[in-house]
């Protein structure tokens, strides 16, 4: 696979070429730390609306926290990456194909050995799902995962905020604050809101799949989370009893910006038990 990275910045934006769905993609990422070679490597997946600079300075942070390399990337339609074709609709498997195919298609254009360097992996919300479908799928090839209001099934508490989400992007200023971190904005909004929205989405879940996760799993979530209930994550660990549950009060959605000091500690002390 080709690539092309434009700068040789730790901190600063590159860009990666690679094949997916039948045309040529670039990825945007960036990496943190990347001089410490023999540091493990945690690979940051963003939520349905995110991208690299969504994230803000948290990924850097929390590299500092565990002592450990970073790689923060925005998937196709996102961010600085290459944005949805015209007329590309995203199926009701979109989070499946991203950990099954778009991912190890990452690392192998990045000349990540998932097999001698096993990155440890943490997502947020669609991308804790992606993560989660990743360790699934390739249980020999995660150190472990960490993942933050992730989605393991469709419910009403999801889908009326994901309304709500619609409504606000058409009516108020949601659009032009979202647009500083999308180079095409639209094409990030509706690729994730059309999809969640689909009556043949209410049926989605992945459960059924954990169970086949051999690494260490830290599963946390804000008790205010509006986009899903605290099932989410206990139900991860009735399918994979190795799971730790942290439970965050007076925290919503997003902990790496409700409570990261917070949100810092509980993976600090999780990452510190496995080495």
């Amino acid at each position: 696979m080709n690539t092309a990275a434009v700068t040789a910045n730790a901190s600063a934006t590159e860009w990666v070429a690679l094949d997916w769905t039948g045309r040529s993609v670039r990825i945007a990422h960036q990496w943190l730390r990347r001089e410490d070679t023999s540091a493990p490597l945690l690979v940051f997946l963003h939520e349905g609306l995110g991208s690299v600079s969504m994230w803000r300075d948290f990924p850097h942070a929390l590299c500092e926290a565990l002592q450990c390399r970073g790689l923060v990337y925005s998937r196709p339609g996102y961010g600085q990456s290459t944005p949805r074709a015209a007329d590309e609709a995203w199926g009701i498997d979109f989070m499946h194909r991203q950990a099954h195919e778009l991912l190890p298609a990452l690392f192998e254009a990045l000349g990540v050995d998932t097999r001698t360097d096993k990155p440890w992996l943490f997502g947020h919300s669609d991308g804790g799902s992606i993560a989660l479908l990743f360790a699934a799928r390739f249980p020999e090839q995660v150190a472990g995962a960490i993942v933050v209001a992730p989605h393991i099934l469709v419910e009403e508490v999801t889908v009326a905020s994901i309304a709500e989400t619609r409504s606000a992007y058409l009516h108020t200023d949601l659009r032009q604050r979202l647009a500083r971190h999308h180079a095409d904005v639209d094409s990030a909004f509706w690729g994730w809101n059309d999809i969640w929205l689909l009556p043949g989405f209410r049926h989605w879940r992945i459960d059924g799949e954990l169970a086949a996760i051999r690494c260490p799993l830290l599963a946390i979530q804000g008790v205010n989370d509006v986009y899903g209930t605290l099932e989410q994550v206990r139900g991860i660990a009735r399918v994979a009893p190795q799971c730790q549950v942290v439970e965050l009060a007076d925290c919503g959605h997003s902990p790496h910006r409700d409570k990261p000091d917070r949100l810092i500690a509980a993976v600090r002390d999780f990452f510190q038990q496995q080495r």
